[in-house]
């Protein structure tokens, strides 16, 4: 079985091919990935702008599946189905791969099948050539739209635990980044200050510190550091002040989500845990998530960094995934830009 996915979710154009049971055997091949940046076209509005993400999403698409088919040497007519981002997602950008996939689906004749894209993040650890998916497991999910902590029980089986109940990680991080010139997407420049900087530095506030609250909340976090830096502004020229203030901002965020992480699997009784999504890429977050599976003695899956951030390989591979285990893939009638994950 032979998949092409197609993320448009947001700012990243993303098309990929993915083999489950390539050579008599079991597990997934990842036969090519390509992603359309559009970073460059959103930097100057610090953030993204939708209108431009649909017109970069129209001009991507038709060179991005060319190039992923070429790169996996197929054509069309060696693929055994499509699988498109349903949702969550900016509506307007969801359209455009909905409408493309279900153009090609129309053109070749292949069903066309709509995945979750939270999902994509939940199962992306398990892109691997042994592609088996040791459920139950907890999941946390962190990215610029979606902070979760997920239960996943089985196949269409997630309960969500908790989640964000103002800003994610990542867009606190663009916040951040922003007010202190830093440039965006914030995640990796932050990252790259506070490599220079003292994490102890400075002692922000982490919200809902007691045990068994799995939900966060990075508001509060981002109000403290605006207003610190508007008491000594003069220092923001300062590269070792705006360093300390990048590291130690990093670790508030990142002692918050290894400890609700942590709490959560420990509650919850899960000895796997994964994390996935864009700022699931920050070196901090996966060293203190290393440091404390060890402490706490739970198996601990990182999804490689690649496939961290918006991509079409984990679209395609829930569906090649859920295919081979014979779960519903459902057919993507039509786009839902809040469409949940958690069953409950």
């Amino acid at each position: 079985m032979r998949w092409l996915g197609i993320e448009t979710s947001c700012d990243e154009s993303a098309v990929a091919v993915v083999e489950v049971g390539g050579a008599g055997g079991k597990g997934l091949r990842l036969l090519s990935s390509v992603v359309g940046s559009q970073i460059a076209r959103h930097r100057p509005f610090g953030g993204v702008v939708p209108e431009v993400a649909v017109r970069e999403h129209l001009r991507n698409l038709p060179r991005l599946a060319e190039a992923a088919l070429a790169e996996a040497r197929l054509g069309t007519g060696d693929l055994d189905g499509i699988a498109v981002t349903q949702g969550p997602g900016l509506a307007t950008s969801l359209l455009i791969g909905h409408a493309y996939a279900r153009g090609l689906g129309l053109a070749t004749g292949l069903p066309v099948r709509g995945v979750n894209h939270l999902e994509g993040h939940l199962l992306s650890p398990f892109l691997t050539a042994e592609g088996t998916v040791p459920f139950p497991f907890l999941g946390l999910i962190v990215s610029g739209g979606h902070t979760l902590l997920i239960e996943a029980r089985g196949w269409n089986d997630y309960r969500r635990l908790g989640g964000t109940v103002d800003d994610a990680a990542g867009e606190v991080f663009d916040k951040v980044a922003r007010m202190l010139s830093l440039g965006y997407p914030g995640g990796p420049e932050i990252e790259k200050a506070a490599a220079q900087g003292d994490a102890a530095a400075h002692d922000f506030p982490r919200a809902f510190p007691e045990r068994a609250d799995f939900r966060f909340s990075f508001s509060g976090l981002k109000t403290s550091v605006r207003y610190f830096l508007e008491k000594t502004p003069e220092k923001l020229a300062d590269p070792r002040f705006v360093a300390d203030v990048a590291a130690s901002f990093q670790k508030a965020v990142v002692d918050v989500l290894v400890r609700k992480a942590s709490d959560a699997a420990r509650t919850r009784n899960l000895r796997t845990v994964i994390a996935a999504g864009g700022v699931a890429c920050n070196g901090a977050l996966r060293a203190a998530l290393e440091r404390e599976s060890g402490r706490a003695g739970y198996r601990l899956l990182l999804a490689p960094p690649v496939l961290c951030t918006d991509n079409a390989a984990m679209i395609a591979g829930v569906a090649a995934l859920k295919e081979e285990a014979g779960a519903a893939l459902p057919l993507p009638d039509d786009i839902d830009p809040n469409l949940p994950l958690a069953s409950v």
